[in-house]
């Protein structure tokens, strides 16, 4: 689902997003519910930001990537949590393009999210390749999602990528 969300595009920075594990909902500007083969997944559009909520019978889990005042945790790399019978993985970068590459990056990502069914995107008003979108599926029992937040002025992209599934035991 692609929609233009209803604020304005500030002037936030790639290097400001923060990534939480554990949060609370946040005022979200957008919302996809998704139920995917018994694992309830909400997707939430923070602005330039995200934040995913999943439920299953194992658990739940909530996972935050933004600009988060007072946050002491910046964006990782990458992380590997044990989340009660879950194990948590994430990873991001950050792609640095000219302008002509980003624009074309920014409409090659937003024609894959925008029909996608398990997907939510939101743009700008003004500014055509400010976004943020995300997308998610279900493979081998374990939730997983990428995400995409572009900042435009400074030719950043950050991509994310997240995985949650059932732990499982070690071979012998």
């Amino acid at each position: 689902m692609l929609t233009t969300l209803k604020t304005a595009y500030t002037d936030t920075r790639a290097a400001d997003l923060a990534w939480a594990l554990g949060r609370e909902p946040l005022p979200a500007l957008a919302v996809l519910d998704l139920q995917l083969n018994g694992a309830t997944l909400q997707l939430r559009l923070l602005g330039a930001s995200h934040q995913v909520l999943l439920e299953q019978d194992e658990g739940s889990c909530s996972e935050t990537v933004a600009c988060m005042p007072g946050s002491s945790t910046p964006l990782p790399l990458g992380v590997a949590k044990r989340l009660g019978e879950w194990e948590y993985e994430f990873a991001a970068r950050v792609e640095t393009l000219t302008q002509g590459q980003f624009a074309g990056r920014a409409q090659e990502l937003l024609a894959l999210v925008a029909d996608h069914p398990n997907s939510l995107a939101g743009t700008f008003p003004g500014s055509p390749h400010a976004f943020t979108a995300m997308l998610a599926q279900r493979h081998e029992g374990q939730v997983r999602w990428r995400t995409w937040h572009a900042y435009p002025q400074e030719g950043q992209l950050v991509v994310t990528r997240s995985r949650v599934g059932v732990r499982m035991p070690a071979a012998l």
